[in-house]
């Protein structure tokens, strides 16, 4: 004769119990689904889309019936990566990596879900990027069609007005086809990697201008120094000038009467040689040497 532990047997009674709230959560659960906040969902119910999208919050599913794909409606980078476009020159890049930002209003996700499917892209935190293909596509054209405006040999100068171009240029593009739908932020050039070709042409061409700006700047230094020159000179033809127009025939002649007349002056003088023409009458120093001064 056995006995049944009390327990046990309150077990088995209340086993059935435990599987039918067990299975209550787990119907319970599966009801039930979140979209995070800045996302929004799209349902599908036996196959048709519904075009009003689930908003941020709970929201009921329909298991086996339904299922709700989530679709950010925040901004996103699109990455596009060893791009070889050709330039106007008709060389191409060996590289090109560029960096698109851009949003879809929430409320034409749904929309674009079902007109672009399979053009939409899920992320590696799990929900969906809208018409991913569809931008990227355009990013790429539009990448392309720009760099064939601009010479290889300038590409890595003109990195922001490149940019902005394409910026400009896919925002154009994708107004036209779904008008209000998207918003391009910006666009990032982030890399430009010409051929080694082309590189070494624009090292050569860099190290040419460096010597043209050299040969300016001696150009201008002699063109200074000429101008200097030329001022001096000028400077002492005037001075010439001057001088030669207070030269009279009476300033010239009283110099030369000062001349004569410290000549006349000195001990030492004998002779005098007096101008041709000279209109006065010599000054001799008659004075004799003293006795002392004779011996």
């Amino acid at each position: 004769m056995s006995f049944d532990n009390p327990n046990t047997a309150v077990l088995r009674q209340l086993g059935p119990l435990f599987l039918l709230v067990a299975l209550l959560i787990l119907f319970v659960g599966g009801c039930f689904g979140t979209i995070a906040t800045g996302n929004v969902g799209v349902r599908t119910t036996l196959g048709v889309m519904t075009q009003e999208e689930v908003t941020p919050g709970v929201f009921m599913k329909w298991p086996l019936i339904s299922r709700v794909d989530e679709f950010t409606a925040k901004e996103v980078a699109l990455d596009l990566t060893d791009l070889t476009p050709k330039a106007r020159d008709n060389l191409s890049l060996r590289d090109m990596d560029i960096t698109v930002y851009y949003r879809a209003e929430p409320g034409a996700i749904a929309e674009l879900y079902a007109k672009y499917a399979g053009q939409s892209q899920r992320s590696d935190e799990g929900y969906m990027v809208p018409a991913y293909g569809l931008v990227a596509r355009v990013a790429r054209n539009t990448a392309y069609e720009e760099v064939a405006k601009l010479d290889s040999l300038i590409m890595h100068t003109r990195r922001e007005e490149l940019s902005n171009a394409m910026h400009q240029n896919m925002q154009a593009e994708l107004e036209e086809s779904d008008p209000g739908v998207f918003k391009v932020t910006r666009v990032v050039v982030r890399a430009v990697s010409t051929d080694p070709s082309i590189e070494e042409s624009i090292r050569n061409a860099v190290a040419n201008q460096k010597r043209l700006e050299a040969m300016e700047v001696q150009t201008q230094i002699a063109q200074k120094e000429a101008e200097i020159k030329v001022t001096e000179a000028r400077g002492i033809a005037e001075s010439n000038r001057i001088i030669a127009g207070s030269l009279t025939r009476e300033y010239l002649q009283h110099e030369a009467n000062q001349a004569l007349l410290k000549f006349a002056e000195s001990d030492n003088a004998s002779t005098v040689i007096l101008p041709a023409g000279m209109s006065v009458a010599p000054l001799i120093n008659t004075s004799q040497p003293t006795a002392s001064a004779a011996k």
